[in-house]
């Protein structure tokens, strides 16, 4: 068993004689650590009767078979030969979050012209996925005091929030929250005007 999985289908665990796994010859666990969709490290530790492993590179692979003493063995996959002989568990894999961006104005929670066609991008994204939901985040320049560009990202979250649920997305499958100036996507001296800064960022997943 393990006792730590990065996301979601970053771990693959494959049980005892399934179909998938017919050329086995004992039953046991089988654990392959999957690339990240975005390319960040993973690892995950998997636990046998007589000991562990640590997987930390992407398509490494732990046996633990069921009668055997130690920890398990570690080995690498073929990724084409993963893929191949578990296609049925691959289709299952959820579609890759969506990223949308989209710019405000100098000081308010008005959208600028352009941002109209992501937010339909995003909406039409969100709808598309059975049971998806909306993570929205706002950001500011660093015009402005710090407390104040708090308050105004977490405005801006809320107004874009406003607009998926006016459009008919429900509320309880979005959160809003705002981070002022600490994440800009620009680094820029403090009281610097950024049109690029003045965003909300949108995951659809």
């Amino acid at each position: 068993m393990t006792d730590q999985r990065p996301p979601f289908f970053t771990v693959l665990c494959l049980l005892g004689f399934s179909a998938l796994l017919a050329a086995c010859t004992s039953p046991g666990t089988r654990v392959v650590l999957l690339p990240q969709d975005d390319g960040q490290p993973s690892a995950v530790v998997v636990h046998a009767k007589g000991g562990e492993r640590v997987l930390s590179q992407p398509y490494q692979r732990a046996i633990a078979l069921t009668h055997a003493t130690g920890a398990p063995r570690l080995d690498e996959v073929d990724p084409a030969k993963l893929r191949a002989d578990n296609a049925s568990l691959f289709d299952l894999r959820p579609p890759k979050p969506g990223r949308y961006i989209v710019h405000f104005d100098i000081g308010g929670t008005a959208l600028t012209p352009e941002s109209q066609q992501a937010m339909d991008a995003a909406l039409a994204d969100a709808l598309a996925r059975s049971g998806g939901d909306i993570v929205i985040t706002g950001h500011t320049d660093t015009v402005g005091p710090g407390p104040g560009n708090d308050e105004l990202s977490h405005l801006r979250a809320q107004e874009v929030q406003q607009m998926f649920i006016g459009r008919g997305f429900p509320a309880l499958r979005i959160e809003a929250a705002g981070r002022g100036e600490r994440e800009l996507l620009i680094p820029t001296p403090d009281e610097t005007e950024e049109p690029r800064n003045r965003r909300v960022v949108i995951e659809v997943r």
